[in-house]
């Protein structure tokens, strides 16, 4: 079973920094393609950040100079450092991989999801 556990998140003001993190876990063959997502109430689920296996990343324009995705291969872990937060940043934010993991002895590929963690930006 593959799990996608993500943590970071919380209450800043406007111009604060966060960092969260994704770690996945459980018969993981390898990690292609990491990324961050973001879901406001009442909007639909934006991409806001990926990165590549070979760490070619990626930003939607708002986040960009703002934010910054990284990652850590040997610990199957995604990072999100959120700088200079504004309120319209407030959502749930989700990992995403893209990665192939074993079952039943033969290796298959799937999108996983985290659970998402709340940031919550005041003014």
């Amino acid at each position: 079973q593959v799990q996608l556990v993500e943590s970071g998140g919380g209450l800043v003001q406007a111009g604060g920094s966060l960092r969260l993190s994704c770690a996945a876990s459980g018969s993981i063959g390898s990690i292609n393609a990491m990324a961050w997502y973001r879901q406001a109430p009442g909007k639909q689920r934006e991409l806001v950040a990926i990165i590549t296996s070979g760490n070619s990343t990626n930003y939607t324009d708002s986040v960009k100079g703002r934010f910054t995705i990284s990652r850590d291969n040997a610990k199957n872990t995604v990072y999100l450092q959120i700088n200079s937060l504004k309120p319209e940043d407030t959502a749930v934010y989700y990992c995403n991989a893209a990665l192939r993991y074993f079952r039943l002895g033969y290796l298959r590929e799937a999108d996983y999801w985290g659970q998402g963690t709340q940031v919550t930006v005041s003014s």
